[in-house]
Protein backbone atom coordinates (compact mmCIF):
# COMPACT_ATOMS: atom_id res chain seq x y z
CA UNK A 1 0.00 0.00 0.00
CA UNK A 2 0.91 3.25 -0.63
CA UNK A 3 -0.30 5.17 2.58
CA UNK A 4 2.33 3.91 4.98
CA UNK A 5 5.67 2.79 5.08
CA UNK A 6 6.04 1.16 7.94
CA UNK A 7 4.32 -1.90 9.50
CA UNK A 8 1.18 -0.87 10.64
CA UNK A 9 -0.80 -1.91 13.66
CA UNK A 10 -4.61 -1.33 13.59
CA UNK A 11 -7.07 -1.31 17.37
CA UNK A 12 -10.46 -2.48 15.73
CA UNK A 13 -12.75 -0.74 18.46
CA UNK A 14 -15.86 -2.54 17.23
CA UNK A 15 -18.61 -2.20 19.70
CA UNK A 16 -16.42 -2.06 22.73
CA UNK A 17 -17.12 2.09 22.81
CA UNK A 18 -20.34 0.36 24.00
CA UNK A 19 -22.07 3.18 22.10
CA UNK A 20 -20.68 5.60 24.89
CA UNK A 21 -18.93 8.38 23.28
CA UNK A 22 -17.26 9.09 26.51
CA UNK A 23 -16.24 5.82 27.01
CA UNK A 24 -14.52 5.44 23.29
CA UNK A 25 -12.54 8.75 24.04
CA UNK A 26 -10.70 7.34 26.94
CA UNK A 27 -9.84 3.96 24.76
CA UNK A 28 -8.56 6.16 21.84
CA UNK A 29 -7.01 8.20 24.39
CA UNK A 30 -5.28 5.29 26.23
CA UNK A 31 -4.06 3.93 23.21
CA UNK A 32 -2.51 6.68 22.35
CA UNK A 33 -0.50 6.73 25.41
CA UNK A 34 0.96 3.35 24.55
CA UNK A 35 1.88 3.87 20.89
CA UNK A 36 3.85 6.75 21.66
CA UNK A 37 6.98 5.51 22.22
CA UNK A 38 6.55 3.48 18.58
CA UNK A 39 5.79 5.58 16.73
CA UNK A 40 9.35 6.47 15.38
CA UNK A 41 9.32 2.50 14.01
CA UNK A 42 5.45 1.52 13.60
CA UNK A 43 2.45 3.41 11.93
CA UNK A 44 -0.94 2.76 14.09
CA UNK A 45 -4.83 3.14 13.19
CA UNK A 46 -7.77 2.74 14.61
CA UNK A 47 -11.13 1.29 13.06
CA UNK A 48 -14.55 1.53 13.38
CA UNK A 49 -17.93 -0.32 12.16
CA UNK A 50 -20.14 1.23 10.39
CA UNK A 51 -23.71 -0.16 9.62
CA UNK A 52 -26.65 2.06 8.73
CA UNK A 53 -29.02 -0.29 10.76
CA UNK A 54 -32.69 0.88 9.05
CA UNK A 55 -31.37 -0.68 5.76
CA UNK A 56 -28.62 -2.94 7.21
CA UNK A 57 -31.27 -5.13 9.47
CA UNK A 58 -34.23 -6.56 7.59
CA UNK A 59 -37.52 -4.74 8.73
CA UNK A 60 -39.13 -7.49 10.27
CA UNK A 61 -36.00 -8.20 12.87
CA UNK A 62 -35.52 -4.62 13.92
CA UNK A 63 -37.06 -5.15 17.49
CA UNK A 64 -35.91 -8.56 17.78
CA UNK A 65 -33.73 -8.41 21.30
CA UNK A 66 -33.53 -12.52 21.33
CA UNK A 67 -31.51 -12.17 18.27
CA UNK A 68 -28.14 -11.68 19.74
CA UNK A 69 -26.40 -9.28 17.31
CA UNK A 70 -29.24 -7.41 16.64
CA UNK A 71 -29.26 -6.18 20.08
CA UNK A 72 -26.12 -5.56 20.26
CA UNK A 73 -25.92 -3.61 17.00
CA UNK A 74 -28.49 -1.12 18.12
CA UNK A 75 -27.24 -1.27 21.91
CA UNK A 76 -23.82 0.09 21.02
CA UNK A 77 -25.18 2.55 18.59
CA UNK A 78 -23.51 5.69 17.74
CA UNK A 79 -24.42 8.85 15.49
CA UNK A 80 -22.21 9.71 12.57
CA UNK A 81 -21.48 12.87 14.68
CA UNK A 82 -20.22 10.92 17.53
CA UNK A 83 -18.36 8.51 15.15
CA UNK A 84 -16.82 11.85 13.56
CA UNK A 85 -16.20 12.63 16.87
CA UNK A 86 -14.42 9.84 18.02
CA UNK A 87 -12.63 9.97 14.46
CA UNK A 88 -10.94 13.15 15.49
CA UNK A 89 -10.14 11.77 18.65
CA UNK A 90 -7.93 9.02 16.26
CA UNK A 91 -6.16 12.21 14.48
CA UNK A 92 -5.27 14.09 17.56
CA UNK A 93 -3.18 11.60 18.96
CA UNK A 94 -0.91 11.01 15.62
CA UNK A 95 -3.01 7.87 14.24
CA UNK A 96 -4.53 6.71 11.21
CA UNK A 97 -8.26 6.38 10.61
CA UNK A 98 -10.02 3.51 9.30
CA UNK A 99 -13.50 2.02 8.95
CA UNK A 100 -15.43 -0.99 7.79
CA UNK A 101 -18.62 -0.37 6.32
CA UNK A 102 -20.98 -3.72 6.19
CA UNK A 103 -23.75 -2.26 3.73
CA UNK A 104 -23.39 0.50 0.78
CA UNK A 105 -24.36 3.30 2.55
CA UNK A 106 -22.25 3.07 4.94
CA UNK A 107 -19.60 2.40 2.55
CA UNK A 108 -20.50 6.39 1.13
CA UNK A 109 -20.30 7.33 4.01
CA UNK A 110 -16.77 6.11 4.89
CA UNK A 111 -16.22 7.73 1.47
CA UNK A 112 -17.53 11.48 2.44
CA UNK A 113 -15.74 11.46 5.50
CA UNK A 114 -12.07 11.39 4.67
CA UNK A 115 -10.90 8.24 6.65
CA UNK A 116 -7.68 7.09 5.49
CA UNK A 117 -8.47 3.58 4.96
CA UNK A 118 -11.21 1.38 4.20
CA UNK A 119 -12.00 -1.83 5.59
CA UNK A 120 -13.35 -4.93 3.89
CA UNK A 121 -14.79 -7.77 6.71
CA UNK A 122 -14.44 -11.13 6.02
CA UNK A 123 -18.10 -11.47 5.92
CA UNK A 124 -18.12 -9.42 3.34
CA UNK A 125 -14.94 -10.43 1.39
CA UNK A 126 -16.99 -11.45 -1.56
CA UNK A 127 -20.16 -9.07 -1.24
CA UNK A 128 -20.02 -7.49 -4.91
CA UNK A 129 -22.66 -4.74 -4.46
CA UNK A 130 -20.86 -3.71 -0.96
CA UNK A 131 -17.35 -3.70 -2.62
CA UNK A 132 -18.15 -1.96 -6.13
CA UNK A 133 -19.56 1.05 -3.53
CA UNK A 134 -16.53 0.68 -1.58
CA UNK A 135 -14.34 0.63 -5.21
CA UNK A 136 -16.03 4.32 -6.05
CA UNK A 137 -14.48 5.87 -2.72
CA UNK A 138 -10.81 5.06 -4.31
CA UNK A 139 -9.62 4.80 -0.75
CA UNK A 140 -7.20 2.49 0.44
CA UNK A 141 -8.21 -1.67 1.12
CA UNK A 142 -7.86 -3.33 3.49
CA UNK A 143 -9.19 -6.73 3.33
CA UNK A 144 -9.61 -9.37 5.76
CA UNK A 145 -10.09 -13.19 3.95
CA UNK A 146 -11.22 -15.86 6.50
CA UNK A 147 -13.00 -18.60 5.18
CA UNK A 148 -13.10 -17.38 1.17
CA UNK A 149 -11.61 -19.36 -1.20
CA UNK A 150 -8.38 -18.97 -3.25
CA UNK A 151 -10.53 -18.35 -6.28
CA UNK A 152 -12.37 -15.61 -4.66
CA UNK A 153 -9.81 -14.00 -3.86
CA UNK A 154 -8.00 -14.06 -6.81
CA UNK A 155 -11.22 -12.61 -8.16
CA UNK A 156 -10.97 -9.77 -4.97
CA UNK A 157 -7.47 -9.13 -5.80
CA UNK A 158 -8.33 -8.58 -9.47
CA UNK A 159 -11.24 -6.37 -8.95
CA UNK A 160 -9.22 -3.90 -7.52
CA UNK A 161 -6.10 -4.05 -9.17
CA UNK A 162 -8.13 -3.47 -12.27
CA UNK A 163 -9.51 -0.21 -10.44
CA UNK A 164 -6.01 0.67 -9.39
CA UNK A 165 -7.21 0.70 -6.39
CA UNK A 166 -4.03 0.27 -3.27
CA UNK A 167 -4.91 -2.92 -1.77
CA UNK A 168 -4.28 -5.55 0.91
CA UNK A 169 -4.70 -8.87 2.39
CA UNK A 170 -5.27 -10.03 6.23
CA UNK A 171 -4.89 -13.25 7.03
CA UNK A 172 -7.86 -14.06 9.80
CA UNK A 173 -9.48 -16.59 11.00
CA UNK A 174 -13.06 -16.01 12.08
CA UNK A 175 -13.31 -17.80 15.13
CA UNK A 176 -13.91 -16.09 18.36
CA UNK A 177 -11.72 -17.02 19.85
CA UNK A 178 -9.19 -18.47 17.72
CA UNK A 179 -7.43 -21.38 19.99
CA UNK A 180 -4.36 -22.06 19.14
CA UNK A 181 -4.74 -25.34 16.84
CA UNK A 182 -7.03 -22.86 14.16
CA UNK A 183 -4.75 -20.29 13.71
CA UNK A 184 -3.29 -21.42 10.51
CA UNK A 185 -0.31 -19.22 10.19
CA UNK A 186 1.34 -20.51 7.20
CA UNK A 187 -1.50 -19.09 5.21
CA UNK A 188 0.68 -15.59 5.31
CA UNK A 189 3.22 -17.47 3.31
CA UNK A 190 0.99 -18.87 0.96
CA UNK A 191 -0.70 -15.39 0.36
CA UNK A 192 2.65 -13.42 0.01
CA UNK A 193 3.51 -16.17 -2.25
CA UNK A 194 0.43 -16.12 -4.92
CA UNK A 195 -0.09 -12.11 -4.50
CA UNK A 196 3.41 -10.69 -4.15
CA UNK A 197 2.51 -7.62 -5.31
CA UNK A 198 0.67 -6.78 -2.36
CA UNK A 199 1.06 -6.66 1.64
CA UNK A 200 -0.15 -9.17 3.27
CA UNK A 201 -1.15 -8.86 7.20
CA UNK A 202 -2.94 -10.95 10.04
CA UNK A 203 -6.07 -9.71 11.96
CA UNK A 204 -5.34 -11.88 15.18
CA UNK A 205 -8.85 -13.10 17.46
CA UNK A 206 -6.96 -15.04 20.07
CA UNK A 207 -6.36 -14.85 23.15
CA UNK A 208 -4.76 -11.51 23.95
CA UNK A 209 -2.81 -12.68 26.47
CA UNK A 210 -0.96 -14.87 24.01
CA UNK A 211 2.25 -13.19 21.74
CA UNK A 212 2.71 -16.41 20.07
CA UNK A 213 1.10 -15.35 17.55
CA UNK A 214 2.20 -11.83 16.33
CA UNK A 215 5.97 -13.41 16.61
CA UNK A 216 5.01 -15.97 14.38
CA UNK A 217 2.88 -13.25 11.72
CA UNK A 218 6.22 -10.97 11.60
CA UNK A 219 8.62 -13.81 10.76
CA UNK A 220 6.82 -15.02 8.05
CA UNK A 221 7.02 -11.11 6.82
CA UNK A 222 3.21 -9.88 7.95
CA UNK A 223 3.26 -5.64 7.36
CA UNK A 224 -0.40 -5.12 9.10
CA UNK A 225 -1.68 -6.34 12.21
CA UNK A 226 -5.56 -5.68 13.69
CA UNK A 227 -6.49 -6.76 17.04
CA UNK A 228 -10.17 -6.04 19.12
CA UNK A 229 -9.00 -3.88 22.42
CA UNK A 230 -11.05 -2.03 24.70
CA UNK A 231 -11.19 -0.34 28.35
CA UNK A 232 -12.59 -2.79 30.98
CA UNK A 233 -14.37 -0.76 34.13
CA UNK A 234 -16.42 -2.48 36.87
CA UNK A 235 -19.79 -2.79 34.68
CA UNK A 236 -18.26 -3.61 31.35
CA UNK A 237 -16.51 -6.72 30.61
CA UNK A 238 -14.42 -7.21 27.91
CA UNK A 239 -14.65 -10.87 25.26
CA UNK A 240 -12.12 -13.58 24.92
CA UNK A 241 -10.56 -11.85 22.11
CA UNK A 242 -10.12 -8.17 22.69
CA UNK A 243 -7.29 -6.43 24.30
CA UNK A 244 -6.96 -4.11 27.12
CA UNK A 245 -4.56 -1.40 26.10
CA UNK A 246 -2.04 -2.93 28.49
CA UNK A 247 -2.30 -6.37 26.64
CA UNK A 248 -1.90 -4.52 23.28
CA UNK A 249 1.07 -2.47 24.62
CA UNK A 250 2.51 -6.43 25.18
CA UNK A 251 1.34 -7.41 21.98
CA UNK A 252 3.58 -4.89 19.96
CA UNK A 253 6.65 -5.01 21.96
CA UNK A 254 6.60 -8.63 20.74
CA UNK A 255 6.71 -7.33 17.45
CA UNK A 256 8.95 -5.09 18.13
CA UNK A 257 11.40 -7.68 19.30
CA UNK A 258 10.44 -10.03 16.84
CA UNK A 259 11.70 -7.49 14.41
CA UNK A 260 14.51 -6.78 16.03
CA UNK A 261 15.36 -10.85 15.78
CA UNK A 262 14.42 -11.40 12.51
CA UNK A 263 16.72 -8.10 10.95
CA UNK A 264 16.90 -6.81 7.47
CA UNK A 265 14.46 -8.34 4.44
CA UNK A 266 15.72 -8.70 1.23
CA UNK A 267 19.23 -8.17 1.51
CA UNK A 268 22.28 -9.35 3.29
CA UNK A 269 23.10 -8.29 6.60
CA UNK A 270 26.05 -6.13 7.21
CA UNK A 271 28.28 -8.15 8.90
CA UNK A 272 29.54 -7.22 12.88
CA UNK A 273 33.17 -6.40 13.68
CA UNK A 274 32.76 -7.97 16.10
CA UNK A 275 31.42 -11.36 14.06
CA UNK A 276 34.39 -10.92 11.82
CA UNK A 277 36.77 -10.50 14.61
CA UNK A 278 35.10 -14.37 16.13
CA UNK A 279 35.41 -16.07 13.02
CA UNK A 280 38.69 -15.09 11.69
CA UNK A 281 39.67 -16.63 15.20
CA UNK A 282 38.66 -19.76 13.98
CA UNK A 283 40.03 -19.71 11.00
CA UNK A 284 42.98 -20.84 9.38
CA UNK A 285 45.37 -18.70 7.74
CA UNK A 286 48.31 -18.69 5.16
CA UNK A 287 51.69 -19.67 5.80
CA UNK A 288 54.78 -19.86 3.42
CA UNK A 289 55.85 -23.51 2.05
CA UNK A 290 59.05 -22.24 0.97
CA UNK A 291 60.78 -18.64 1.06
CA UNK A 292 58.75 -16.12 -0.92
CA UNK A 293 60.49 -13.51 -3.03
CA UNK A 294 58.80 -10.02 -3.94
CA UNK A 295 56.68 -10.71 -7.44
CA UNK A 296 55.80 -14.65 -6.47
CA UNK A 297 52.37 -15.96 -7.05
CA UNK A 298 50.84 -17.79 -3.91
CA UNK A 299 49.31 -21.36 -5.43
CA UNK A 300 49.23 -24.55 -3.60
CA UNK A 301 53.08 -25.29 -4.49
CA UNK A 302 54.12 -21.99 -2.44
CA UNK A 303 51.59 -22.07 0.42
CA UNK A 304 49.77 -24.13 3.49
CA UNK A 305 46.99 -23.40 5.74
CA UNK A 306 46.87 -23.82 9.57
CA UNK A 307 45.47 -22.81 12.37
CA UNK A 308 45.66 -20.71 14.67
CA UNK A 309 45.92 -17.44 12.59
CA UNK A 310 47.08 -14.00 13.40
CA UNK A 311 45.37 -10.71 13.50
CA UNK A 312 45.85 -9.12 9.92
CA UNK A 313 46.74 -12.29 8.04
CA UNK A 314 45.62 -13.68 4.57
CA UNK A 315 42.87 -16.93 5.66
CA UNK A 316 42.95 -19.77 3.58
CA UNK A 317 39.13 -18.96 2.65
CA UNK A 318 40.52 -15.55 0.60
CA UNK A 319 42.57 -18.39 -1.91
CA UNK A 320 39.81 -19.07 -4.08
CA UNK A 321 40.72 -20.28 -8.04
CA UNK A 322 39.29 -16.68 -8.52
CA UNK A 323 41.93 -14.89 -6.86
CA UNK A 324 45.83 -13.54 -7.98
CA UNK A 325 47.64 -13.19 -5.00
CA UNK A 326 51.35 -11.46 -5.38
CA UNK A 327 53.88 -10.82 -2.97
CA UNK A 328 54.55 -7.24 -3.20
CA UNK A 329 55.54 -6.25 0.18
CA UNK A 330 58.72 -8.04 1.57
CA UNK A 331 60.19 -11.41 1.08
CA UNK A 332 58.28 -14.29 3.59
CA UNK A 333 60.33 -17.11 5.32
CA UNK A 334 59.59 -20.49 5.27
CA UNK A 335 57.19 -21.49 7.27
CA UNK A 336 55.98 -17.68 8.66
CA UNK A 337 52.58 -15.81 8.46
CA UNK A 338 51.46 -14.21 4.87
CA UNK A 339 50.20 -10.79 6.03
CA UNK A 340 47.40 -9.05 3.65
CA UNK A 341 49.22 -5.67 3.93
CA UNK A 342 52.13 -7.99 1.86
CA UNK A 343 49.88 -8.76 -0.99
CA UNK A 344 48.07 -7.77 -3.68
CA UNK A 345 44.83 -9.71 -4.83
CA UNK A 346 43.08 -9.19 -7.84
CA UNK A 347 40.01 -10.80 -7.98
CA UNK A 348 38.88 -11.99 -11.31
CA UNK A 349 35.33 -13.31 -10.92
CA UNK A 350 33.67 -10.68 -12.85
CA UNK A 351 36.37 -11.33 -15.97
CA UNK A 352 35.45 -15.19 -15.80
CA UNK A 353 31.40 -14.51 -15.29
CA UNK A 354 31.93 -11.85 -18.61
CA UNK A 355 33.94 -15.17 -20.72
CA UNK A 356 31.42 -17.55 -19.62
CA UNK A 357 28.62 -15.68 -21.02
CA UNK A 358 30.58 -15.28 -24.05
CA UNK A 359 30.80 -18.78 -24.80
CA UNK A 360 27.68 -19.63 -23.96
CA UNK A 361 25.81 -16.99 -25.87
CA UNK A 362 28.13 -18.98 -29.11
CA UNK A 363 26.95 -22.68 -28.15
CA UNK A 364 23.39 -21.42 -27.67
CA UNK A 365 23.50 -20.06 -31.32
CA UNK A 366 25.59 -23.10 -32.66
CA UNK A 367 22.61 -25.67 -31.33
CA UNK A 368 25.44 -28.07 -30.39
CA UNK A 369 24.31 -30.67 -27.69
CA UNK A 370 26.32 -30.46 -24.68
CA UNK A 371 26.52 -34.14 -23.10
CA UNK A 372 25.39 -34.22 -19.66
CA UNK A 373 27.82 -34.05 -16.37
CA UNK A 374 30.31 -32.39 -19.09
CA UNK A 375 33.59 -30.69 -17.30
CA UNK A 376 34.48 -27.52 -18.65
CA UNK A 377 37.86 -25.00 -18.63
CA UNK A 378 39.07 -22.03 -20.18
CA UNK A 379 42.53 -22.05 -21.52
CA UNK A 380 43.72 -18.16 -21.20
CA UNK A 381 48.01 -18.69 -21.81
CA UNK A 382 48.84 -15.46 -21.07
CA UNK A 383 46.14 -14.47 -18.41
CA UNK A 384 42.59 -13.70 -18.51
CA UNK A 385 42.95 -10.12 -19.50
CA UNK A 386 44.41 -10.90 -23.07
CA UNK A 387 41.76 -15.07 -23.19
CA UNK A 388 39.60 -13.22 -25.92
CA UNK A 389 42.19 -12.91 -28.49
CA UNK A 390 43.86 -15.96 -27.42
CA UNK A 391 42.40 -18.75 -25.65
CA UNK A 392 39.70 -21.52 -25.92
CA UNK A 393 36.77 -23.18 -24.09
CA UNK A 394 37.39 -26.76 -23.71
CA UNK A 395 34.16 -28.86 -22.62
CA UNK A 396 35.54 -32.88 -21.80
CA UNK A 397 33.05 -35.01 -22.95
CA UNK A 398 34.25 -38.74 -22.12
CA UNK A 399 38.14 -39.70 -22.15
CA UNK A 400 38.78 -43.61 -22.41
CA UNK A 401 40.42 -45.72 -24.56
CA UNK A 402 38.73 -42.60 -27.20
CA UNK A 403 37.96 -39.12 -25.67
CA UNK A 404 35.33 -36.75 -27.32
CA UNK A 405 35.43 -32.95 -26.07
CA UNK A 406 33.57 -29.63 -27.29
CA UNK A 407 35.82 -26.73 -28.28
CA UNK A 408 34.63 -22.89 -28.61
CA UNK A 409 36.01 -20.22 -30.18
CA UNK A 410 35.15 -16.49 -29.79
CA UNK A 411 34.94 -14.29 -32.78
CA UNK A 412 38.35 -13.53 -33.31
CA UNK A 413 40.14 -15.97 -31.01
CA UNK A 414 43.47 -17.97 -31.68
CA UNK A 415 44.92 -20.78 -30.21
CA UNK A 416 48.65 -21.26 -30.16
CA UNK A 417 51.28 -23.37 -31.91
CA UNK A 418 51.63 -26.86 -29.77
CA UNK A 419 51.61 -30.72 -30.46
CA UNK A 420 51.07 -33.93 -29.13
CA UNK A 421 53.35 -36.63 -28.53
CA UNK A 422 50.77 -39.55 -27.42
CA UNK A 423 47.43 -38.97 -28.92
CA UNK A 424 46.24 -38.11 -32.57
CA UNK A 425 42.83 -36.03 -33.01
CA UNK A 426 40.28 -35.43 -35.43
CA UNK A 427 38.63 -31.72 -35.54
CA UNK A 428 34.53 -31.67 -36.94
CA UNK A 429 33.19 -28.03 -37.13
CA UNK A 430 29.97 -28.01 -35.89
CA UNK A 431 29.72 -23.92 -36.08
CA UNK A 432 31.30 -21.49 -38.06
CA UNK A 433 34.87 -21.46 -39.67
CA UNK A 434 38.02 -22.73 -38.42
CA UNK A 435 40.90 -21.84 -39.51
CA UNK A 436 43.92 -24.56 -38.53
CA UNK A 437 47.57 -24.15 -39.63
CA UNK A 438 49.13 -27.54 -39.03
CA UNK A 439 52.75 -27.99 -40.00
CA UNK A 440 53.30 -24.57 -42.11
CA UNK A 441 49.94 -24.88 -44.03
CA UNK A 442 47.27 -23.44 -43.64
CA UNK A 443 43.36 -24.80 -43.89
CA UNK A 444 39.65 -23.47 -43.75
CA UNK A 445 37.42 -26.21 -42.32
CA UNK A 446 33.98 -25.26 -43.04
CA UNK A 447 30.64 -26.60 -41.14
CA UNK A 448 30.31 -30.08 -41.48
CA UNK A 449 33.80 -31.02 -42.68
CA UNK A 450 36.62 -32.81 -40.54
CA UNK A 451 40.50 -32.06 -40.51
CA UNK A 452 43.38 -35.05 -38.64
CA UNK A 453 45.69 -33.92 -36.50
CA UNK A 454 48.13 -36.56 -36.15
CA UNK A 455 50.60 -36.89 -33.09
CA UNK A 456 53.94 -35.02 -33.66
CA UNK A 457 52.11 -32.34 -35.86
CA UNK A 458 53.08 -28.50 -34.53
CA UNK A 459 49.04 -27.01 -35.27
CA UNK A 460 47.27 -23.75 -34.39
CA UNK A 461 43.76 -22.95 -34.53
CA UNK A 462 41.82 -19.79 -34.61
CA UNK A 463 38.34 -18.63 -35.88
CA UNK A 464 37.27 -14.69 -37.57
CA UNK A 465 33.49 -15.07 -36.33
CA UNK A 466 33.41 -17.78 -33.80
CA UNK A 467 33.39 -21.30 -34.15
CA UNK A 468 32.17 -24.76 -31.94
CA UNK A 469 34.18 -27.71 -33.20
CA UNK A 470 34.06 -31.45 -31.97
CA UNK A 471 37.79 -33.17 -31.52
CA UNK A 472 37.99 -36.81 -31.41
CA UNK A 473 41.09 -38.48 -29.97
CA UNK A 474 42.85 -40.83 -28.62
CA UNK A 475 43.10 -41.15 -24.56
CA UNK A 476 43.92 -37.45 -23.77
CA UNK A 477 47.02 -37.19 -21.08
CA UNK A 478 47.99 -34.32 -18.90
CA UNK A 479 51.00 -32.49 -19.81
CA UNK A 480 50.87 -33.64 -22.88
CA UNK A 481 50.65 -30.90 -24.64
CA UNK A 482 54.34 -28.89 -25.97
CA UNK A 483 53.70 -25.21 -26.66
CA UNK A 484 55.93 -23.14 -28.82
CA UNK A 485 56.41 -20.33 -26.10
CA UNK A 486 55.29 -21.71 -22.97
CA UNK A 487 57.81 -19.43 -21.31
CA UNK A 488 56.16 -16.52 -21.82
CA UNK A 489 53.01 -18.33 -20.52
CA UNK A 490 50.79 -16.86 -17.04
CA UNK A 491 50.30 -19.65 -14.63
CA UNK A 492 48.04 -20.78 -13.81
CA UNK A 493 46.77 -20.71 -17.85
CA UNK A 494 43.53 -22.55 -16.88
CA UNK A 495 40.45 -22.31 -15.00
CA UNK A 496 37.78 -24.85 -14.13
CA UNK A 497 34.12 -23.98 -14.49
CA UNK A 498 31.66 -26.16 -12.94
CA UNK A 499 28.63 -26.70 -15.55
CA UNK A 500 25.55 -28.10 -13.47
CA UNK A 501 23.34 -30.29 -15.64
CA UNK A 502 20.74 -27.52 -15.11
CA UNK A 503 23.01 -25.01 -17.13
CA UNK A 504 23.52 -27.76 -19.40
CA UNK A 505 19.62 -28.60 -19.77
CA UNK A 506 19.69 -24.76 -20.48
CA UNK A 507 21.82 -24.46 -23.19
CA UNK A 508 20.11 -28.06 -25.16
CA UNK A 509 16.63 -26.01 -24.80
CA UNK A 510 15.63 -24.90 -28.37
CA UNK A 511 14.73 -21.23 -28.02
Amino acid sequence: MTLFNKPLFTFEMANNHQGSIEHGKRIIHKLGEITEKYKEIFDFAVKFQYRDLDTFIRPDYLNRDDIKNVKRFKDTKLTQEQFLELKAEVEKQGMYTMCTPFDEVSAERVGKQNYDIIKVASCSFADWPLLEVIAKTKLPVIASTAGSSLEDIDKVVAFFEHRHISLALMHCVAEYPTIEDRLEMNQITLLKERYPQIPIGFSTHENPLDIEPIKIAVAKGAEIFEKHVGLPTEKIQLNMYSATPEQADKWIAAALKTYKMCGVIGKRYISSVKEQSDLAALQRGVFAKKTLQVGDNLDSHSVYFAFPCEKGQLLSGQMSKYASIVVTGKMVEKGKPIFLDNVTISDSTKKVHHIVCAVMHILKKSHVVVPMNSSCEISHHYGLDTYQQIGVTIIDCINREYCKKILILLPGQEHPMHLHKKKEETFTVLYGDLEVTCDEKTSIVHQGESMVVERGMHHSFKSKTGCVFEEVSTTHYPNDSFYENAENFVYPRKTKIYLTNEMICNLNLEE
